[in-house]
């Protein structure tokens, strides 16, 4: 996973500065919270000066570089759910459209829980393991177990998938029931790939009767490969997500969210289902 000047695009700069908060994983090193402006050097055709001058300002919360070249190979960015036509929404396709443009592929995440400080060199190491342990596996891998559904022990001592990222999370609803601080045991998920656009990943609790707590991740890749489908990437961010929530039940009840409005919300996503790439696989979490 390593890269060479020639397959770097002719608009990205090397990053040779590694800093006190920089790692390594699997000979490749994680830079934590760079501006696009370090990265790049010079605009690109067909990129205007508004869009070229808005872009670079963005930070992203974590660039990976090949540890021989310094060359950037990807970048992951998290975000707060921004509303259509703000200017945060226009920031963010902007950066977007300037990545594309130098050959920088861009993750980013849109959780209103995950934050890039906290949540993005977990996500960027998965993401590398993930790439390569599919790399390994290569294209006559047969029935290779892919990377989300290698089985192994828990944190709850249970035997199941050890790169769920939303393992602990699901440990923890299944302690918060036993100790009565829940109405139900299971942390619920689904997820859609919307085609042409970014995974959408929902994980909720019923923290009270009928009452849930639910969390949405919108994960969007573009042609990058993470290794593992984006859309179950995306869910288990979610779980993540509801995760961290419940870490907080102790200090006071988050916004709960009616267990028949998730359905019926649910039930609108299905409604979509001809623009989702593979459709809808989760008609049964709206059944009665």
């Amino acid at each position: 996973m390593t890269s060479t000047r020639t397959e770097a695009a002719s608009w990205l700069r090397a990053v040779t500065a590694a800093g006190p908060t920089s790692s390594t994983r699997s000979g490749l090193v994680v830079h934590p919270a760079r501006r696009l402006s370090e990265l790049v050097q010079g605009r690109p055709p067909g990129i205007t000066g508004h869009q070229w001058s808005t872009a670079i300002r963005e930070l992203l919360d974590q660039v990976v570089c090949g540890a021989d070249t310094g060359w950037p190979l990807f970048a992951v960015a998290f975000a707060p759910p921004a509303e259509p036509g703000s200017p945060a929404r226009r920031a963010e396709r902007l950066t977007g459209t300037v990545c594309a443009a130098v050959g920088l592929p861009l993750l980013r995440v849109e959780s209103a829980t995950l934050r890039g400080a906290d949540h993005g060199r977990r996500l960027v190491e998965y993401v590398i393991d993930a790439r390569a342990y599919a790399a390994g596996t290569g294209p006559d891998g047969g029935d290779a177990v892919g990377f989300r559904d290698i089985l192994g022990r828990l944190p709850d001592g249970r035997r199941g998938p050890v790169n769920d990222l939303g393992a602990l999370a699901r440990a923890a609803a299944v302690a918060g029931y036993v100790d009565r601080a829940l109405a139900d045991p299971i942390l619920r998920g689904l997820h859609v790939r919307w085609t042409g656009g970014p995974a959408e990943g929902w994980g909720w609790v019923e923290v009270r009767p009928g009452r849930c707590l639910v969390e949405r991740v919108r994960l969007d890749v573009g042609r990058f490969s993470c290794g593992i489908d984006p859309g179950r990437l995306a869910e288990d961010l979610a779980a993540l997500a509801v995760g961290e929530r419940l870490r907080d039940l102790a200090a006071g009840e988050p916004p709960l969210v009616a267990r028949d409005e998730v359905r019926r919300e649910i039930r609108g996503l299905a409604a979509r289902r001809d623009e989702a790439d593979g459709g809808f696989a989760f008609d049964h979490l709206y059944a009665d």
